[in-house]
């Protein structure tokens, strides 16, 4: 009798057998009925190729286009290139050695077949190094219908089996096994949801009969597998009561409340709706498991009395509120998102050429005739540098500079309305026609163009409005009326310091941006997030704060001290009433402060601990710890989470985690039940724009040389550059040269590039004499520490490093991110890296810089990531490109996911359903007893090491 438990050995034999088990982990006949193909091919329809992934085991069914023998240039010996195709893209193939010509008489033009190895690159295109291959059509005894049929299934493979030799194995399997004795799935619950039965569904998939068999043994299935995680998920639940968290309400008069007190600013609608929800998690006894997303903002500061352009008319700096709405430099209306007062800074005076002056501080974003957003201080400087005439012209009035229409003179009503138009109108004969999606800005340019004596008719619609504008002879609607590119006539004279002025930040959410700049005030994830550690404390138990790197880390606690002030300085001389302590800890601190430190933590004197993977570490004792923050949790495991989760002696720690790019397993965990969400999202546009662009260098290696007097260009304005490569390295190979790849793989692809090396070449290269140094994990923390100081400092021009800077990292100065390699990196790493520029006022530009062709499934992500900003919209696209991970083993990328059928992406409905269905069955029947059937299910899909993964995640 043969059964799921049966040894493949005993069924298949000792080879195939062996074959399985090393290339693909299958031992037993469950493992290989449970290994699904992962498509199905028709004879005839031929495999897309433009979809496969470098590096990974493909099977394709193509077409041949051509075979050429040819003798090798480098050594002795023949070669057979060939290049088959899917009608629209080509494949190349290579064969070595004298059983090439046995390939040439098999591969003829025309023929189609299975083709099966890993792919690599050989002069910049894809190719199969000696792949295995089944011809499909010359054959006429009937063996392809063993394993193709009316369906051809392409099962995952692995070097040295392919999917045809699985395909054998399932129909061996197939033929000798006995079925399923009891399904696992209650027969209620499969008449509930029209579901096959496990055999029937089991059969189906490995040899259909029709496409509507497949989906009708997929749907069956995909309830397997969300049935299995969902009750381990319910029971999992359940369990928690068991081991409390401490209850940490908030109390109040102690140091949240005191910090709270002293914000210089409001915070926004989403960190206050956020932070309640956190807060009321940590009042319960039930552990909290929330992600927090989001990224951080920042505003722009001017006096009080300044006056900021609105629909209705300018109004003061100081007036403004969250949900006003102002006019931005393109002449659309948006709203105010965040209002920052900023206490008393330094403010400075602007002289125009035309006599008016306007009053701000030295962050104060100008848009330039260069079509540039610059800060005040960038002119200043630059007007201090040059004693001639300026050349800070302005393409446009600036708001602050005029009065309301019935104040102001009629030569700066005349220029507003220029520089309105010159934003949204087009001529039309001798009138202008002005759209906008603001029914008072149309109203504005009316009352604006009739107060100068013409007509302005205004035509309401659904979205969007139009205003017909006809002006007197003596006033043209445009600065000059046949060529609107013309130079503007104001210039900026001279920069005069007044004084020092209350001032205050907005942030608005609008991509012109130009009511944001470069301060950095920490007002989204962080601010929450020591919000709650505050409540903790003041419950007298620790928070922790887990950072991936040290650099982050000891950011992460200088920025809490500064914060916090005298509440941060509990024992010290000045510290408040009811202060608390920062503590750092990390894995290269000297001896004595790492003691020093480690007591704190165990007295309970560390009220706040931040450290990287050093407080995981047995020897790291806490007090009584009621909450872990987790920053960028998607650079730590699950395990190492856990392990500082356990630190809390008889009651499990509330646990927030924090990322601004979430991942495809924090994704599929949130929907398969495992987190709580709550995202900020309203700030993210508090920053300068960020420019994305792929440089393809096998393509056009000229556009690397351009990145490099790119870099120049950004360093001769005072800006700074990162360059990021893969790895730390001590030296590169050689790329291999000739046509014929190296004996020891199937890929010329050279080593990722590293930064020891690319530092070097770019010191004596294309970037000599600008100032150029490293900065990589394995450096000492006082020499990383050292070159962070030295890079913010602006001593560091341009600064090669590796995905040290990835997080946490805050330069504004720093305008340009290349990234070398950067096929080699994931979506998630990108947009984390490309987010270290942008930072201040001046825009921000990525270069993502790749020998991968285009056509490929690496560029099409590497072009998508070039085309959006929005990180939650990468999170879906990295979902869709890598699959959600495994969710049932410690494997964050989606290549060994211990769930074959079920998709986050395609079966949500299924995931929630079955959620339901596992919640009730848990609810009365916690340990599954009365239910055997779905007890084995969980089992089965859930081995020993996965379900006790999920107990930690």
């Amino acid at each position: 009798m043969t059964t799921f438990d049966e040894k493949l050995v005993s069924v298949l034999g000792k080879k195939s057998a062996d074959a399985l088990e090393s290339g693909l982990g299958l031992t037993t006949v469950g493992d290989l009925l449970r290994h699904y193909p992962r498509r199905y091919d028709e004879r005839g329809e031929l495999t897309e190729i433009k979809g496969l992934e470098l590096g990974e085991h493909a099977t394709v069914q193509a077409r041949v286009k051509s075979a050429r023998q040819r003798r090798m240039k480098s050594r002795s010996g023949e070669l057979l290139e060939a290049v088959i195709t899917d009608g629209s893209s080509d494949l190349h193939l290579v064969f070595f050695g004298r059983g090439s010509r046995t390939v040439e008489r098999e591969l003829l033009p025309g023929r189609e077949a299975m083709f099966a190895g890993k792919v690599g690159m050989f002069n910049g295109k894809l190719q199969l190094a000696h792949p295995d291959y089944q011809v499909l059509d010359e054959r006429d005894d009937g063996s392809v219908a063993d394993f193709a049929g009316a369906f051809i299934p392409v099962y995952p493979a692995a070097q040295g089996i392919q999917s045809w030799n699985v395909s054998n194995c399932v129909e061996q399997v197939l033929a000798l096994w006995d079925g399923v004795a009891e399904d696992p799935l209650p027969a209620e619950l499969r008449a509930e949801r029209g579901l096959v039965d496990l055999e029937k569904a089991l059969r189906d998939i490995h040899r259909p009969d029709g496409w509507a068999a497949i989906t009708v043994a997929q749907q069956r299935l995909k309830w397997d597998e969300a049935m299995a995680v969902q009750l381990a998920l319910a029971q999992r639940r359940r369990s928690a009561t068991a081991r409390p968290a401490p209850a940490c309400p908030p109390r109040p008069g102690l140091v949240r409340d005191a910090f709270d007190d002293r914000l210089p600013f409001e915070l926004t609608a989403g960190q206050r709706e956020v932070g309640e929800r956190v807060s009321a998690d940590l009042s319960a006894e039930q552990p909290m498991n929330r992600l927090l997303q989001g990224e951080v903002g920042s505003g722009k500061a001017q006096p009080l009395d300044a006056l900021v352009l609105t629909p209705g008319g300018f109004v003061a700096m100081g007036d403004l509120r969250v949900g006003d709405e102002v006019i931005t430099r393109d002449g659309t209306p948006t709203e105010v998102t965040g209002v920052f007062p900023q206490g008393e800074r330094e403010v400075f005076r602007v002289v125009l050429s035309d006599g008016k002056a306007v009053e701000c501080d030295l962050e104060h974003l100008w848009a330039t005739h260069d079509g540039e957003v610059r800060t005040l201080r960038e002119i200043r400087d630059d007007l201090l540098r040059d004693d001639g005439p300026s050349r800070w012209r302005l393409p446009m009035v600036v708001a602050p500079d005029v009065d309301c229409v019935e104040l102001a003179p009629v030569k700066e009503r005349h220029e507003l309305l220029q520089g309105l138009l010159g934003t949204g109108g087009a001529c039309d004969g001798v009138d202008v026609v002005f759209r906008t999606e603001s029914e008072n800005l149309a109203e504005y340019v009316s009352e604006l163009a009739e107060s100068l004596g013409g007509t302005g008719v205004v035509g309401y619609g659904y979205e969007r409005h139009e205003v017909l504008v006809r002006l007197p002879e003596e006033f043209p609607p445009f600065r000059d009326a046949l060529d609107r590119t013309a130079p503007p006539v104001r210039y900026i004279e001279r920069v005069e310091f007044v004084g020092v002025k209350p001032v205050q930040c907005i942030s608005v959410d609008h991509p012109s941006r130009l009511y944001v700049t470069d301060h950095f005030v920490v007002t989204h994830n962080t601010m929450v997030a020591l919000r709650a550690m505050l409540q903790v404390v003041d419950a007298g138990r620790q928070a922790a704060m887990l950072a991936p790197t040290e650099v982050l880390a000891a950011q992460h606690a200088r920025s809490l001290r500064e914060l916090l002030g005298d509440l941060g300085q509990a024992g010290e001389l000045g510290g408040a009433e009811h202060a608390t302590r920062v503590t750092l800890l990390t894995g290269s601190m000297p001896t004595a402060q790492r003691k020093k430190a480690l007591l704190e933590i165990v007295t309970g004197e560390a009220g706040v601990v931040v450290g990287t993977h050093a407080l995981i570490q047995d020897k790291v004792e806490f007090h009584d710890l009621g909450l872990v923050v987790v920053d960028e949790q998607h650079r730590f495991g699950v395990e190492q989470r856990a392990a500082l989760s356990g630190r809390a002696g008889g009651s499990t720690p509330h646990v927030l985690v924090m990322t601004a790019t979430p991942i495809p397993r924090t994704v599929a965990m949130t929907v398969y039940g495992d987190l709580e969400v709550s995202a900020l999202r309203e700030l993210p546009q508090g920053r300068s724009p960020i420019s994305t662009s792929v440089v393809p260098m096998a393509e056009k290696p000229a556009w690397l040389d351009r990145a490099w007097q790119r870099i120049r260009e950004e360093v001769d304005k005072g800006h700074q550059v990162y360059v990021v490569c893969p790895r730390i390295g001590d030296g590169e190979a050689e790329d291999p040269s000739g046509d014929e790849p190296p004996k020891d793989d199937t890929s010329d692809r050279r080593p990722p590039l590293a930064v020891v090396d690319v530092a070097q070449r770019l010191a004596e290269g294309p970037l000599r004499g600008l100032r150029v140094d490293v900065l990589h994990g394995r450096m000492p923390s006082d020499d990383k520490d050292a070159v962070m100081r030295a890079f913010a400092g602006n001593e560091i021009q341009v600064l090669v490093a590796t995905t040290v800077v990835e997080v946490g990292v805050n330069v504004p100065n720093a305008t340009v991110m290349v990234i070398m390699d950067a096929d080699r990196f994931g979506v998630s790493q990108l947009h984390q890296l490309r987010g270290r520029v942008g930072r201040g006022s001046a825009p921000g530009l990525c270069l993502l810089v790749t020998e991968m062709p285009e056509g490929t499934a690496t560029m099409a992500r590497l072009r998508a990531v070039e085309s959006t900003l929005d990180g939650f919209e990468l999170a879906q696209l990295d979902l869709e490109l890598r699959r959600e991970g495994d969710i049932l083993g410690a494997a964050q990328s989606g290549t060994r996911s211990g769930l074959k059928m079920l998709s986050l992406l395609r079966d949500e409905d299924v995931i929630a359903e079955a959620r339901v269905v596992a919640t009730q069955v848990v609810d009365t029947d916690p340990e599954l007893a009365a239910h055997p059937g779905l007890a084995s299910l969980v089992a089965g899909l859930l081995d020993e090491e996965r379900a006790e993964y999920l107990e930690k995640a």
